[in-house]
């Protein structure tokens, strides 16, 4: 279902653009002079609403959070949450997924979070998914050896494919858990996962780590089965 566009959109956004990065490509490998002192540089993959974004970079004041987020009616609300607290470790950036390799320079990101994202359960949709193999091989580039993913769905069924696809790019799969909050909240939650949490939905989580210093290299195909012979006459 697509958001309903927010009323005085482009007013609401102008208002906040001190924390919009409008030529991100121009930033490519030099991310961390825009936090006097930054420690290392984040990034999440889809903001939503920055409930999730707020909360890192307040935990994380030396680290700047570069937040991705192609849906401007959800981005606005999250650009007015960290202008409204004074945040000024988060940038954000009108763009799709799809344009990391632009953006970032190998190794610049530590740290990548996914939550959330969209399942596109249909067979034929796989490609889109944001643990598909050719986003994984786009994360491996830009993380460092020792840098990670993050990654958060209420989807079973996609938790368990996305652990599949992780091992098979050659991350090393860690922190593995089918109920995150069983023994209560843990960790900063996004705005979805608060109200998954209320309605006792369990939430899956898995941190992936780059182990190998190693291009990326994306898994072969499945080969379909050949038919079989046809009968001798």
């Amino acid at each position: 279902m697509r958001m309903r566009n927010k009323k005085n959109l482009i007013p609401r956004m102008e208002a906040c653009a001190a924390v919009q990065v409008f030529d991100p490509a121009a930033l490519k490998g030099q991310w961390a002079s825009l936090l006097p002192g930054c420690g290392d540089v984040r990034a999440e993959m889809g903001c939503g609403k920055g409930q999730f974004t707020a909360g890192v970079a307040r935990q994380n004041p030396e680290t700047l959070l570069v937040a991705l987020e192609k849906v401007p009616n959800a981005m606005v609300t999250a650009m007015e949450r960290v202008c409204a607290e004074e945040i000024p470790n988060v940038r954000f950036i009108d763009t799709d997924v799809v344009t990391l390799r632009s953006i970032f320079a190998p190794g610049e990101v530590s740290v990548i979070y996914i939550n959330f994202p969209d399942p596109w359960p249909r067979k034929k949709e796989a490609k889109h998914r944001l643990t598909a193999p050719s986003f994984l091989a786009m994360y491996w580039d830009i993380l460092p050896v020792g840098g990670r993913i993050e990654y958060k769905t209420d989807q079973p069924w996609l938790f368990d494919w996305s652990l599949e696809q992780f091992s098979l790019m050659g991350f090393e799969l860690r922190e593995v858990t089918r109920d995150l909050h069983a023994n209560g909240v843990t960790g900063i939650m996004t705005n979805y996962e608060s109200r998954f949490h209320e309605e006792g939905v369990p939430i899956h989580r898995c941190v992936a780590v780059k182990t190998e210093d190693r291009p990326a290299v994306l898994p072969e195909p499945e080969k379909k089965a050949a038919p079989p012979a046809a009968p001798q006459a």
